[in-house]
């Protein structure tokens, strides 16, 4: 939450209080999303366009206040590293998520006493198939990436060209 004067508030309970340094969720502390948007660097609109899609699921008070916790922090972080690392648009994003979510949730299927060992076969070739599966996508990108690097370097090559020659024209 932010205060008329801008000041970013942390979110306790029902009471908020200023604070002087940036925003964090510690501690089950949560931020409401004006205070979560100045930590995270991006819009409130934006979080609230991330829940939509469903790439994130804050907590909500009971008149409606969005408020995100540290894991929530957190996944939008990593919305945003996979957008500025690997170039992934939203629904590439949502994919991603999907498998890493589905991999941690059979991390503790897996790690559970009462899992049979032919149920962790079968989740360890899930995790490959998904791991295998996010690879893919990386893959694309990286030769989308390297083709368009491709193109780049020929147009420079070119225009050093033209350079070469008007150089070459004007010295004689």
């Amino acid at each position: 939450m932010t205060t008329a004067a801008g000041r970013a508030v942390l979110v306790t309970g029902d009471q908020p209080r200023a604070e002087a340094s940036p925003p964090r969720a510690e501690d089950g502390q949560l931020l409401g999303i004006g205070a979560a948007a100045t930590r995270l660097g991006v819009s409130e609109r934006a979080l609230r366009y991330y829940q939509q899609l469903g790439l994130l699921v804050p907590a909500c008070t009971p008149g409606g206040l969005r408020r995100y916790s540290r894991d929530d922090i957190a996944r939008v972080e990593r919305i945003r590293e996979l957008q500025t690392l690997l170039g992934l648009n939203l629904d590439e994003i949502a994919i991603v998520l999907r498998n890493e979510d589905r991999m941690a949730e059979n991390r503790l299927t897996y790690h559970d006493e009462r899992t049979s060992d032919d149920e962790r076969r079968r989740l360890t070739r899930e995790c490959l198939t998904l791991q295998q599966s996010l690879r893919g996508t990386v893959e694309a990108k990286r030769v989308a990436l390297e083709s368009f690097l491709a193109d780049l370097d020929a147009r420079i090559r070119r225009i050093q060209d033209l350079l070469a020659v008007r150089d070459n024209s004007s010295a004689q």
